[in-house]
């Protein structure tokens, strides 16, 4: 049994909560909303999951000390706008040498475009850290639908020791040593979800569809390429697997954002509709301002940022997309 530490009480972070509670390791989740906290501890229910029933060793405090307190690893499952400044209120309680941070959300830190692992290191410089990704739900997870994830750390130890932690009948986990691989691929593949919901939206069909997914995953992996990941890692489960599933489903908050984009709503009204973070709203601008910076040639990050910032219509990007100049496919 571990005693595991969660920051964040939204879907994913009471997801990974009950599974490893049901692996009967004991999870303590960090909320800064007392009344999510009070619905977690006394009726064992999450408004995110309201189908699921948390196990009795889950429970949920507003004081990071009181989480952080003998845990054996961190789990950090907050939105990327919030990390850094979460981070700085919790850090002082982290042990560098015995409990190592795991990221489980999936972006990019608007204001510097790191990833969130590069984020951590630098304020808690000592600290061991890595990432799990992968085509995961929360719904899904939730209920022990078998998953396949990705446990990512440049520390040989840390990954294996995540992998170990999460493995059973119900859930497969690989590693590698190229986090920035994993955590690019999780943060980017929100960009062509959002664009996969404009289409379903538009009623563009299968071919689109496809066509969406694979030239998406080309930009993703070149632009992966630039900022020294591994374009083999694009191709794996927190790359290619990771894009189908959010592209794919109606869980996909992305997705869902993009669909009421084509429906013609404005993007605070989006927002409000969703009632979560959409990674890929912030994840856009952060592409569009990374391929600038290295010269990547994106242009469906450049649609989906016209779309969203210079109030452009998803049907004059489609075709914008369609009549570009003559390209190799594999030059292109």
């Amino acid at each position: 049994m571990k005693n595991v530490a969660i920051i964040g009480s939204g879907s994913w972070g009471v997801a990974l909560g009950i599974y490893l509670a049901t692996l009967g390791n004991n999870v303590k989740i960090w909320s800064f909303e007392e009344k999510e906290a009070n619905l977690i501890n006394n009726e064992k229910k999450c408004i995110f999951l309201p189908n699921v029933t948390i196990p009795d060793n889950v429970t949920c405090y507003l004081n990071y000390e009181d989480v952080i307190k003998d845990a054996d690893f961190i789990l950090h499952v907050t939105p990327s706008k919030f990390t850094r400044n979460i981070v700085k209120e919790y850090k002082k309680f982290v042990d560098v040498d015995k409990q190592p941070i795991i990221v489980c959300s999936k972006g990019l830190e608007q204001s510097t475009l790191l990833p969130l692992t590069e984020v951590i290191k630098e304020e808690i410089p000592a600290v061991k850290v890595g990432a799990l990704s992968g085509p995961s739900h929360a719904e899904e997870v939730s209920i022990g639908i078998p998953t396949l994830l990705v446990s990512a750390s440049d520390n040989k130890e840390v990954r294996e020791y995540i992998q170990d932690v999460f493995m059973s009948p119900t859930m497969r986990v690989y590693t590698t040593d190229d986090v920035l691989g994993v955590e690019y691929g999780g943060a980017l593949k929100n960009i062509v979800a959002f664009c996969a919901g404009i289409a379903v939206e538009l009623k563009m069909g299968d071919n689109s569809f496809a066509a969406l997914l694979t030239r998406g995953l080309t930009e993703i992996a070149r632009l992966g390429e630039k900022v020294g990941a591994r374009k083999e890692t694009f191709y794996g489960l927190s790359g290619l697997g990771d894009l189908i599933v959010t592209c794919g489903s109606e869980h996909s908050r992305n997705r869902k954002a993009g669909r009421l984009i084509g429906k013609g709503m404005d993007l605070e009204d989006v927002k409000k509709e969703v009632g979560m973070v959409i990674e890929s709203v912030d994840n856009i601008q952060a592409a569009y301002e990374l391929k600038n910076r290295y010269g990547v040639d994106m242009p469906i990050v450049d649609e989906a940022y016209n779309v969203l910032y210079n109030k452009k219509s998803p049907v004059q990007a489609a075709e914008d997309l369609m009549t570009r100049e003559k390209k190799n496919e594999y030059y292109c």
